[in-house]
């Protein structure tokens, strides 16, 4: 295959996921990884695409990137968050997990809990939490997103059944002011109702999903006023601090 050809299969593959890493491309492909990467930097240079995450996105600013691929994303990050997160956790809790690829790393740090209930919309936590015999509930509704995120507005009712004694949850992404948004606008009635039943909220975001300016193309949900805390493997300004006086920055 010539470079034009590569660079003809790569846009289109880029432009039928959104996102795509280096090793998928260099796998789909078959070339290596040096020679995919000199084409993606042919690419980004013509304005085409953008590399972005260890991979490479459409130029749009807030393109999607697809489930499978955001597993990857800012994964040793997530790790330190979710393992903070989980920290926090105590025996005999009950804890709202929402669905993402942030959060459902936590399930690998509860099995030492004990007494602990978790409520989540993420099918693939709740295999993994419920293995380590931890009470686990499936809110119900809608596959929204494949295979195993589930929100809807079955989702956002199902909520009201249950109180919670802390919520973790992430969004698609967040300033560094504090404001944070959320791709699906369909979301935003699960997260209120699960803001409203519990007791406390955390908030978790990597610094991959900080941005300096308001987010183009997706939903503002609300700021950091709403959280008894925020994890972050980022470090938010005194500013920022001393703006959302009653939140608790918790740094990985």
């Amino acid at each position: 295959m010539y470079q034009n050809e590569r660079l003809e299969s790569i846009t289109e593959l880029v432009r039928q996921y959104g996102y795509v890493t280096v090793k998928y491309l260099a796998s789909n492909l078959h070339y290596s990884t040096a020679t995919i990467n000199r084409d993606l930097n042919v690419l980004e240079g013509r304005g085409i695409l953008k590399r972005s995450y260890g991979g490479v996105e459409i130029a749009d600013e807030g393109a999607y990137v697809p489930l499978p691929f955001r597993y990857h994303l800012s994964r040793t990050e997530k790790l330190k968050i979710d393992k903070k997160a989980a920290e926090l956790i105590e025996d005999g809790d009950v804890v709202f997990i929402d669905a993402g690829t942030t959060t459902e790393h936590i399930a690998q740090f509860l099995a030492e809990k004990k007494d602990l209930t978790v409520i989540t919309n993420n099918i693939a936590l709740a295999a993994r939490v419920s293995e380590m015999k931890i009470r686990t509930v499936v809110l119900g509704g809608m596959i929204a997103e494949p295979p195993a995120m589930i929100w809807s507005s079955e989702t956002a009712e199902d909520v009201l059944k249950y109180r919670a004694d802390k919520l973790f949850f992430s969004s698609t992404s967040a300033t560094k002011r504090g404001e944070v948004y959320f791709r699906e606008n369909e979301t935003k009635p699960l997260m209120r109702n699960m803001i409203r039943q519990s007791k406390k909220t955390y908030f978790l975001i990597d610094g991959d999903k900080l941005t300096d300016n308001t987010q183009s193309g997706i939903y503002y949900f609300c700021d950091f006023s709403a959280f008894t805390g925020v994890i972050s493997d980022y470090e938010f300004s005194p500013e920022i601090k001393r703006a959302f006086p009653h939140t608790e920055f918790i740094e990985v």
